[in-house]
């Protein structure tokens, strides 16, 4: 009785701690610091210094426009039919006519090739340009093209020209699992005219852009860069100016007694009508109580928004009906706990309409929890003035006047890394630190570049408090770089030593420049009120959110998170159990497609199971594994198929059918004893990625063959630069399989050789061309001092790394990682070697993941039937779309399939290389006693290159381990 008494003691203790704590919580959140909200637009222009302009800056819009924003603005509209164009070239361009209701002829134009047109323009000036467009259906992503005015770019970020797609909900009910979740709703396209004015894809420009055109005849063209588009016409014109909201005739009312009153229109976020993006799908918030629906226990679909919605230009449209013409207000449930020091900033518009200026930035503030935000403040919220009937309300993200801080950093950035390339050359990554370098007299303008961007960081640090009204850790990064920049220009003796510091804050600067233009904001209801009426503000109170924390602490005592989606009962006649041992956000999105297409036709139940894959042996040893092993190493199958754990895939009839949607270097891993016992899922390469900034500074080539390698070397090293080859470091934890070198294995299928000869029996390392190729790979190292170890992504974005190998997926990283390189890198196949008929063999090795059944499976012909469901054409393109939509781009799915990989939205330009080097790709096989050969690879080559040992010595020696383990493991298992 004692303990159950103190048990009960300690549980309301811990009871009343977390109800203070949850109260203190809520009095923190909501004592909001009340900033003077600046009007927009009214920060002084940063200035920048004279010699800051000698940068890619100089390309850019700013640049375009100076000095030419007093023209004249005709107010005159000039319509160019997309049919009447002069020249096409590229692939399916052809005339529609009359195509999806819009009367006349338009223009189809495909992913690759240009289209020009003639347009003369009446009277000089600057003017804006607009395209009435209709999305044809693609490979899911938002279109672009690149703008060329008189055959040239007008500047570079008309390279990039974006035109959105539009998303809507497959189903307007949301539907349900077997365990009362809600699903989240899949988006699907529902493609519309609309048009569209050029602007700023990066969004640091607020208003479209601005052309000049002289009076005369001038040529557009329009290059595809990605996805098809239908255009019916191009349109220049001038866009009429917003007023101010104290000019409004809903602010300079004063008598309203006769407006609608007790009116309050309550609609759901998740109800959105129209999205920009598949990203931006409905979402499910359990975190908090003041979401309707709401449970404590079960995945409810609530809000919309959230992370997702974070980058500039995605935008979400609700529909309302108004009931009475009249003026009102309208707010938000919303929440904005991303982030801190600065806030997210949103575009209104009414019916394609922004009502006043002040709604080009409507900003929402930081606080832990949901809030009711109303547009213009709860002490005098704006007036809206709404007619009676429908209206469409449309939220596009904005980075407002938080734009030009954002530019001004980046492109501070690019300049302090080209500065720090310029002291790399003259110092090298390890300063000699007693040596005076005197880099500010070898490089004239540092000092002065030091001190104009110390300046400009400054002036953003200052402005960046007054948007934020507060002191925060947005601003102290940055002063953190002003501060070395001004140690360095008052000692620049002290340079060299500071580098290391220096790249660490250019660094930080890079990560803010990427955080910074991420404004996220999630979004549960939006209100339109008559101004009489207030939003209830039900389930935001300190004891709501109190009675919401003790429900789901009750919650989690039953229920398992392990399980996805649908669980099937021992009544369901046929189930197979899948293992998954990637993140939830994947593990989700497969299940959805599970439950809305496998199980319905197959009539095959999944148990999806989310775990961590280092149990997989254990669990099968134990009797407990599963049927099926998703997203498995290359090592694993032919490991469980010597034990007997794994099925032999082609015992089934169709196999071979199926066979034939992955390249045969896909299969060769999971090929044993005449067997195969796994489906590619993933199928990932090396391509060689390169600056063409830093290249064309140094007057160099991207190098085709090894020969060309080696004389860049000479060239790099002399500028204390560097080439990244493939990473030679050990595995990631202990127990896990190292994979053979891809450089070596790239080296070596290139001049003919193999990892294994005579059926896999011995290893072919120690034969000649294997000695040969070892020996060469090494003296990279040995003769030309290359890094073994290093981050590839940040030494490629400052440009000491400014070409490497790497795996293809660092593309889509760079994508994002990056923005301030943005159209300065590429990617090609890899260098080859010169064959003695004079081809260029560029073979390299290919890794990737793989799909398993176990032998424990009790039903192997339904696993097998999921197997051929999840590795297939339609199925493998839609969990990549899915993903790109769910994660962006940097999830882009490095499919094995090769039609699904077709189907992926790569740039056209980037995919025909990508393309061509797949087609080269070749599979390293997996043999008894293999994992040898990639970690005794490892210690011959650290034998030789820090060891010192002669390189022929080295492989010799450690081949003979690998020929003694393979002996030893087929003697094991019984092989001949």
């Amino acid at each position: 009785m004692a303990g159950i008494l103190q048990r009960r003691i300690w549980m309301l203790f811990a009871a009343i701690i977390t109800a203070a704590g949850c109260i203190m919580g809520y009095l923190i959140s909501n004592l909001d610091v009340q900033e003077t909200l600046l009007p927009p637009g009214s920060l002084r222009v940063i200035e920048v210094d004279e010699v800051l302009q000698q940068t890619r800056q100089k390309k850019g819009y700013e640049q375009y426009i100076s000095g030419k924003e007093q023209a004249e603005k005709p107010q005159r509209e000039i319509i160019i039919e997309a049919g009447t164009y002069i020249r096409a070239e590229g692939e399916d361009i052809r005339i529609l006519k009359d195509y999806e209701g819009m009367q006349g002829k338009s223009l189809h134009t495909g992913e690759t090739g240009e289209v020009e047109w003639s347009v003369d323009v009446p009277e000089s000036g600057l003017y804006n340009l607009s395209a009435v467009y209709y999305p044809v259906e693609g490979k899911s992503s938002a279109i672009e093209r690149a703008l060329y005015i008189d055959g040239e770019l007008p500047f570079a970020e008309a390279a990039y020209m974006q035109f959105d797609r539009v998303w809507v909900n497959e189903k307007d009910v949301v539907e349900q699992d077997n365990q009362g979740n809600d699903l989240r709703p899949r988006q699907v396209e529902k493609p519309e005219w609309m048009e569209e004015t050029f602007q700023d894809s990066n969004g640091y420009q607020l208003t479209p852009f601005q052309f000049f055109l002289e009076k005369g005849k001038h040529s557009l063209v329009l290059k595809s860069s990605r996805e098809p588009m239908v255009i019916r016409s191009l349109r220049l014109f001038n866009e009429q100016p917003v007023l101010p909201y104290a000019e409004t005739v809903a602010a300079q009312l004063s008598d309203v007694d006769d407006q609608p009153k007790d009116i309050l229109i309550r609609i759901e976020g998740e109800h959105a009508v129209r999205k920009s993006s598949p990203t931006l799908y409905p979402t499910s918030e359990r975190s908090s109580s003041a979401v309707s629906p709401y449970s404590a226990s079960q995945v409810r679909i609530n809000t919309i928004g959230g992370y997702n919605w974070r980058l500039p230009g995605q935008w979400i449209e609700w529909e309302v009906d108004v009931p009475e013409s009249g003026l009102y207000h309208i707010g938000f449930t919303a929440q904005q706990n991303f982030v801190k020091g600065i806030y997210s900033n949103r575009r209104l518009t009414i019916d394609g309409e922004v009502p006043f200026v002040e709604m080009n930035q409507a900003p929402f503030r930081y606080q832990s929890d949901y809030r009711i935000d109303l547009l213009g403040g709860r002490k005098e919220p704006y007036r809206f003035q709404l007619e009676k009937g429908k209206h469409v309300l449309r939220l596009e993200n904005s980075l407002g006047d938080f734009a030009p801080l954002i530019r001004n950093v980046e492109d501070s950035l690019y300049n302090l890394n080209s500065m720090y390339r310029r002291i790399l050359m003259i110092t090298g990554t390890k300063p000699d630190e007693f040596r005076d370098y005197r880099v500010e007299m070898q490089i004239p303008d540092l000092l002065d570049v030091f001190a104009g961007e110390s300046k400009r960081l400054k002036e953003v640090a200052s402005q960046l408090r007054l948007l934020s009204g507060q002191s925060s850790d947005q601003e102290a990064l940055i002063k953190t770089m002003v501060q070395q920049l001004e140690e360095m220009i008052e000692k620049p003796d002290t340079i060299p030593r500071r580098l290391a510091a220096y790249k660490t804050n250019t660094g930080g600067l890079g990560t803010w420049v990427q955080q910074a233009r991420e404004q996220p904001l999630e979004i549960d209801a939006l209100y339109i009120t008559s101004i009489d009426q207030e939003i209830p503000d039900s389930g935001l109170g300190p004891f709501a959110k109190l009675g919401h924390e003790i429900r789901t602490f009750y919650h989690s005592f039953f229920i398992d998170y392990n399980q996805i989606g649908n669980v099937a009962d021992s009544k369901d006649q046929r189930t197979v159990t899948v293992w998954i041992g990637s993140g939830r956000d994947q593990a989700n999105t497969m299940k959805t497609m599970i439950d809305k297409t496998f199980t319905p036709n197959s009539g095959i139940n999944v148990n999806l199971k989310l775990v961590n894959m280092g149990t997989l042996l254990p669990a099968t040893l134990a009797g407990e594994g599963p049927d099926i092993a998703m997203q498995i190493g290359n090592d694993l199958p032919v490991n469980f198929a010597m034990r007997n754990s794994a099925v032999d895939l082609t015992q089934f009839s169709d196999y071979q059918k199926v066979e034939q949607e992955f390249r045969g270097s896909a299969i060769v891993p999971y090929v044993y004893a005449s067997g195969v016992y796994a489906l590619p899922e993933t199928q990932t390469f090396n391509m060689l990625f390169y600056r063409k900034d830093v290249l064309e500074e140094l007057g160099l080539e991207v190098p085709k063959t090894w020969d060309e390698v080696e004389a860049l070397l000479a060239i790099l090293s002399k500028n204390h630069m560097e080439f990244g080859m493939p990473i030679v470091t050990q595995a990631n934890m202990q127990g896990v399989n190292i994979p053979p070198n891809s450089q070596y294995a790239t080296m070596l299928l290139q001049n003919g050789g193999a990892f294994y000869r005579n059926d896999g029996k011995e290893s072919d390392l120690d034969s000649k061309i294997g000695i040969e190729t070892f020996k060469r790979w090494t003296e990279f190292y040995t003769d030309y001092k290359l890094e073994r170890e290093y981050d590839f992504a940040n030494r490629f974005r400052t440009g000491q790394m400014p070409i490497g190998l790497t795996d293809y997926t660092m593309y889509n990283q760079l994508s994002v990682f990056a923005p301030e390189i943005r159209g300065l890198w590429g990617f090609v196949p890899v260098p080859g070697t010169v064959q003695p008929d004079g081809t260029l063999n560029r073979d390299v090795p290919g890794g990737g993941s793989a799909v398993m059944m176990l032998k424990s499976a009790k039903d192997q012909e339904a696993a097998w039937e999921f197997m051929k469901w999840w590795t297939s054409s339609p199925v493998q393109a839609e969990f990549g779309r899915e993903m790109e939509g769910l994660m962006g781009a940097a999830a882009r799915y490095p499919t094995a399939n090769i039609k699904a990989l077709d189907s992926l939205p790569w740039p056209a330009e980037d995919y025909a290389n990508l393309k061509a080097q797949f087609e080269t790709v070749k599979g390293i096989p997996e043999v008894p006693g293999g994992y040898f050969t990639g970690r005794h690879l490892f210690n011959a080559f650290y034998k030789t290159v820090v060891g010192q040992m002669e390189a022929r010595e080295s492989i010799m020696d450690y081949t003979q381990y690998i020929q003694d383990e393979i002996r030893v493991k087929r003697h094991e298992f019984g092989l001949p």
